[in-house]
């Protein structure tokens, strides 16, 4: 038997054959080329896309908390703090602190829209 009429059973008895496994071994270089890319950006898309949506919800999450500094009223909505028990120095620290981890975030944030519309978009 030779080489080609070997091929060509070979061939003939693969066509046979059904199913999954049988087709993806018979799949062609480009096909598995187009299916691991396929997989590869759409991991690569849906995660770029969760850091942005998880990197605007901090976003709320810092400004709501830095917005609730500013209600002194620890007991009651009619109760104030009272002048000696508020530290001027760590809501001034802390205020501080939240607007940079804010700036950080939305510096972040604009880099991973630029990124992401760059990337899976354009």
């Amino acid at each position: 038997m030779t080489e080609n009429e070997n091929n060509t059973m070979l061939s003939d008895s693969l066509d046979s054959m059904k199913g999954a496994f049988v087709g993806s071994l018979i799949r062609n270089n480009k096909k598995i080329r187009e299916d691991r890319a396929i997989a590869i950006a759409e991991a690569a898309q849906m995660l770029y896309k969760r850091e942005v949506e998880d990197t605007e919800l901090k976003i709320k999450q810092l400004k709501r908390e830095r917005e609730a500094m500013l209600d002194l009223s620890p007991t009651t909505a009619d109760s104030l703090v009272l002048a000696s028990d508020f530290d001027a120095k760590k809501f001034v620290e802390k205020d501080i602190q939240l607007g940079v981890s804010i700036r950080n975030l939305e510096i972040t944030l604009e880099i991973a829209k630029t990124r992401y519309i760059h990337l899976f978009e354009n």
